[in-house]
């Protein structure tokens, strides 16, 4: 490298020292420096009087929030908080420690017109909104929202709350010694925007702040990570990030371009704050702005954290690319990570390699739901190796755990965050806990409450390799949930500590852009941050044979690291499956022209599924509100339904990329959602509308996804008695599968629907078409039909189907329907009450009565054909039975059920 070379560089990596710096300083909010802020005084009100255990989380909007509790104020009860001078909004949610809320919504206090003093708020339980007034103390006026310079153009662009009367002269500039620097000139180039032209360009390396009417606003610098210079000088392509374990050496290489120094800290434990420090080395500065340092010796089972110098301040940080960890994730540890295989892991593999995404039905799970009912009889409860048990049953001896999942059919087990997540304190298992784990703390390191030992790395590294072949011998593929779109604390996450601002999108104002609603945006477009997601899950992919991973708002990511992680990961498992959550959202993008991986562009991503919220609202109706959907009496969703059928929609021009499911761990339960939408209607009817939800998106063209326990009508009580819709963080009684529902017949009947379902979709593979082109010619939807009634023909002979023919009716309404069927005589395989392969009764008269509320399928020819995991155990030789002797083989099986069921209870 040229010393003209290497004294440019010198150049850039001091700009970035202060740009570091400043972005630091500034990630939360643009504020003043002089005064006391503004204070917020909320006061509450309950008409029990009962406040024990309330208080307000708030946040300055674009910030992390916090609890601050209420203190009797004159006989009220007050909780209060100080906003910056800078801040415009304040959010606020009144609740419990357990995050239960006396409204379910974000609310937001609008301070824009409040320079100091007091504003009180009047609140009032169980009544969403407020009452501000203005304390006496209060100055109302104008105020700065973004101060931001653009090094391109020598242009500060300041963003205010109004006008600026005397504009060109109302702002000065000022280093950070505090002496002036000339202002070239001032002009208006928007509704209150106000462009500063200074006489020169600003030193990258220094501070500066912009004066107005007495106060001091911090100059936010421009993004220099996102442009093509930095990323062409310090984009690390190598594979060799983190610590590299060897028995005579361990390597450690740490990406940190803004670092004046770096160095690797070695712990005995992985407990942070202990002082058990055994040598602190020295890294040296290598290739594209990587520090390395190496030690001899062998360090598996070595904790160890990185301290990085940036602007001369130190930060010490658990490594990005830890692959695990000790307690709570503060300190990573070296590791041998052959050492934590199971015996024949080398001959592991995907059980469901040869299925496409078509074939797949995907059951979703959090991992303590599994077994944290006592009635699960599993003994690891809540733990990765509860996954891992067979032959548990309840006390009435129905089965359990991984053996019910079996049985059921499903595919593809797709588990909620088991990566290292921050909102459960893993030194705190004593304690009743419970998160779904979106909240990503070190993204390449199991989570560690699920293990049987926290604190040691080896252990949850073992363990859940343990699970996942466990999983794999049973024929069940293992999908892991992602969430690479925001992290738990983005001033506190590891990357950020390390490289100050990096990881994460700073937006005009100054502060993390919040386009995920969990306080931050992760900056995908940016090189390294890019490769940092791709390397993640490939990872998971070849060092835990993970077959897919399901993607946490998704369209808060780019399509270019999208479609790469894609390649590079089928490069050697190209079994493994895609899909996520492809909402549009608001996030400020570092870059120019860049796409994000949403519904509408589900083109241009095509290896990817999209999880299709319109067959959602259309079954149930909208997640927004209570209203009902098909199956509950919104009649007028059944052209929406004609449509969506077939696997294609106004965002996606093929069945391959939509998901269709009736419910996930978001919102409410499939159940509970029919029954707050149709409050007076009977049990027997609400579960009829379950069912009939689930025989649409099992039968349709698409890829089936459906929530654990919705096949025994899981439900969600809250201990008053409603039903909760955002169980994130409830207890394991609110959460977990009750298996002894099962025991009742009711229930049992609706698990032996789905089940045949399943069964049914298994082995017709018309079911499974993998692209439009095959739809179009083979599934058409029948018109004309009265009363709502939604019906399909679906030829034979397509896609490995050796049926001649199928027809599908929906009924939603309460009175039966009388259908014209085409000539032949046909196996009806599905009615209202029973599902699966065999003929329940033989249709040749052109006309067959539909069930009030229920689905009818019926097949021509074959009742089956080879399932999609044929040779793994499954019956493709299927019996055509008359659907008498069907009927009485039920109900014998069913009173031997019972018997069978009451001799154990008394036992």
């Amino acid at each position: 490298m040229s010393k003209k070379r290497r004294s440019l560089l010198d150049r850039i990596i001091s700009s970035l020292l202060a740009l570091t710096l400043l972005l630091t300083m500034t990630a939360g909010a643009v504020s003043a420096a002089d005064g006391d802020g503004i204070v917020i005084k909320l006061h509450y009100h309950r008409p029990d009087g009962e406040y024990d255990g309330w208080d307000v989380w708030f946040w300055a909007e674009g910030k992390d929030g916090n609890g601050y509790p209420f203190a009797e104020e004159n006989g009220e009860m007050v909780s209060t908080f100080v906003a910056d001078a800078g801040v415009a909004r304040v959010g606020f949610i009144v609740r419990t420690a357990g995050w239960d809320k006396d409204i379910n919504a974000d609310q937001f206090i609008d301070i824009a017109d409040v320079v100091s003093g007091t504003v009180h708020v009047y609140v009032e339980s169980g009544v969403e909104g407020y009452t501000r007034e203005l304390g006496e103390d209060a100055a109302t006026g104008l105020k700065i929202l973004g101060v931001r310079y653009d090094m391109d153009k020598n242009v500060i662009t300041v963003t205010t709350t109004g006008e600026v009367p005397d504009s060109d002269t109302a702002f000065t500039l000022t280093d950070e010694s505090g002496s002036e620097v000339a202002i070239h000139s001032v002009e208006q180039s928007g509704e209150w925007k106000y462009s500063v032209i200074p006489q020169g360009l600003l030193d990258m390396k220094g501070a500066y702040k912009l004066k107005y009417d007495g106060a001091e606003y911090d100059v936010v610098l421009p993004n220099i990570y996102s442009t093509a210079g930095f990323e062409s000088d310090y984009t690390y392509t190598g594979d060799d990030l983190g610590a590299n374990w060897t028995a005579e050496k361990t390597t450690f290489r740490v990406w940190a371009p803004t670092a004046s120094a770096a160095a690797v800290n070695l712990y005995k434990s992985g407990t942070a704050g202990t002082n058990d420090l055994i040598e602190q080395i020295t890294m040296t500065a290598d290739v594209n702005g990587t520090w390395v340092a190496e030690k001899s010796g062998d360090l598996n089972g070595t904790y160890y954290t990185y301290t990085v110098t940036v602007n001369g301040q130190e930060n010490e940080a658990c490594d990005p690319y830890a692959r695990t960890t000790g307690v709570n994730g503060a300190r990573a540890m070296v590791i041998d990570l052959a050492s934590t295989n199971p015996e024949g892991w080398e001959n592991d593999k995907n059980p469901n390699a040869d299925l496409t995404y078509n074939d797949a039905i995907i059951y979703e799970l959090h991992v303590r739901d599994l077994s944290s009912d006592s009635s699960s009889g599993i003994t690891n409860a809540g733990k990765f190796l509860g996954l891992t048990e067979t032959g548990t049953t309840t006390s009435g001896g129905i089965p359990t755990g991984i053996d019910h999942i079996k049985d059921l059919g499903i595919t593809h087990l797709h588990l909620l965050p088991i990566y290292d997540y921050g909102s459960v304190d893993e030194s705190k298992l004593d304690t009743p806990q419970y998160n779904w784990g979106y909240d990503p703390v070190n993204y390449n390191v199991p989570e560690g409450s699920y293990s049987t030992d926290p604190y040691n790395g080896e252990v949850r590294v073992s363990e859940l390799k343990q699970t996942v072949q466990s999983l794999h011998q049973n024929g069940i593929s293992v999908v892991m949930d992602v969430v690479y779109n925001h992290v738990y604390n983005a001033g506190e996450f590891c990357f950020n500590k390390i490289v100050p601002g990096y990881f994460s999108r700073i937006d005009d104002y100054g502060v993390y852009s919040n386009g995920s609603g969990c306080g931050n945006d992760t900056a995908s477009e940016r090189s390294m941050v890019r490769k940092y997601i791709v390397d993640s899950v490939k990872y998971w992919a070849d060092e835990y044979h993970i077959d897919g991973f399901r993607f946490d708002l998704v369209g808060l990511l780019d399509i270019e690291t999208v479609n790469e992680i894609v390649t590079e990961v089928h490069k050697d498992h190209p079994d493994v499956i895609f899909y996520g959550e492809g909402w549009e959202m608001a996030t400020s993008v570092t870059k120019s022209d860049i796409a994000m991986a949403t519904q509408k562009n589900s083109t241009q991503t095509p290896g990817f599924a999209y999880f299709s919220d319109s067959i959602r609202d259309a079954l149930k109706g909208s997640v927004f509100d209570k209203n009902p959907g098909y199956v509950s009496g919104s009649y007028g969703q059944a052209s929406i339904i004609q449509m969506l059928f077939k696997g294609m929609s106004s965002w996606c021009t093929t069945p391959a990329q939509t998901v269709n499911y009736a419910s996930c761990h978001d919102n409410n339960t499939l159940i509970d959602r029919i029954t707050l939408s149709v409050p007076d209607a009977s049990r027997e009817d609400i579960i009829k509308m379950n069912n009939l939800a689930a025989a649409i998106y099992l039968t349709a063209e698409g890829i089936p996804f459906m929530q654990a326990g919705e096949e025994m009508l899981r439900t969600k009580p809250n201990a008053d008695g409603t039903l909760n819709e955002n169980s994130y963080n409830a207890s394991d009684e609110v959460n977990s599968l009750k298996w002894d529902t099962l025991e009742n017949e009711e229930y049992w009947s609706v698990y032996e629907y789905y089940k045949g379902l399943i069964e049914f979709r298994k082995a017709h593979p018309a079911l499974r078409l993998t692209n439009a082109e095959d739809v179009k010619a083979n599934v058409t939807s029948i018109p004309g039909l009265d009363n709502h009634v939604v019906a399909f023909d679906i030829k034979g002979g397509v896609n490995g189907e050796t049926a001649e023919e199928i027809y599908i009716i929906f009924n939603p309404n309460k009175e039966e329907q009388e259908i014209t069927v085409p000539e032949g005589t046909w196996n009806v395989c599905i009615n209202g009450t029973t599902a699966g392969t065999r003929s329940l009764a033989v249709i040749s008269d052109g006309k067959v009565t539909v069930e009030p509320i229920s689905a009818m399928v019926l097949v021509k020819g074959e009742t089956a054909a080879p399932s999609a995991d044929s040779g793994k155990g499954s019956n493709a030789a299927l019996w055509i039975i008359p659907a008498a002797l069907v009927a009485a083989a039920g109900a014998v099986a069913g009173l031997a059920f019972f018997i069978r069921h009451r001799s154990k209870k008394k036992d």
